[in-house]
């Protein structure tokens, strides 16, 4: 009687996917809609030391349409460059204050499209990614990781209250699903109109 010898990788693909870096030790925030732009997402990953690294959230235009960054500026004014943030000291003295809706950044895409960033949290702006000025595309290739925008700590006090006004990851997909669901049905409802 001859028996097969067992598949090595069968008992390996039952095994869960090992998490990654940054489900392993950031949360998921999301602000959904920021300044009131349909699908301009973004996603706010707050670590347990309470610092918050702003990424673009999945559905962000500049990642679902397959559009090309052009270039990205971290010059918010005319006398506002978030390059020139220095941080120093435990303090973290001269770092920029941003509100909620401070812009950090622009991407201008090839299309002539320009977006605007938001810090989405109340903190302080510890450093922004130049890694993006000379290599944008690493925004939609790795948006929450070598991507990111910039990276904000909160006031200790109100680093419980930071997330008020964001969703969480099962709000984020619910808000995510009814813009689907939403467009399927406009797009249907076009489609009965034309025939």
């Amino acid at each position: 009687m001859t028996t097969e010898p067992e598949d090595p990788v069968a008992p390996l693909a039952a095994e869960p996917a090992v998490p990654s870096l940054v489900d392993r030790y950031f949360t998921r925030w999301y602000k959904a809609d920021v300044k009131g732009k349909p699908c301009e997402d973004h996603c706010i990953l707050q670590h347990s030391n309470r610092i918050c690294v702003i990424t673009l959230a999945g559905s962000h235009p500049v990642l679902q349409s397959g559009k090309t960054i052009k270039s990205i500026s971290y010059q918010i004014s005319t006398n506002c460059s978030r390059l020139q943030n220095k941080v120093s000291g435990k303090f973290k003295r001269g770092a920029q204050f941003l509100t909620e809706l401070a812009p950090l950044c622009k991407i201008y895409c090839s299309d002539g499209e320009e977006y605007t960033i938001s810090s989405c949290v109340r903190g302080r702006l510890m450093e922004v990614n130049e890694y993006l000025l000379h290599k944008p595309s690493i925004l939609q290739e790795k948006p929450s990781t070598e991507g990111y925008i910039a990276v904000v700590l909160p006031k200790f006090e109100e680093s419980k209250s930071v997330t008020e006004g964001l969703l969480t990851q099962k709000e984020y997909e619910e808000v995510v699903l009814k813009r689907l669901k939403a467009t399927t049905a406009a797009s249907c409802g076009a489609r009965t109109e034309v025939e």
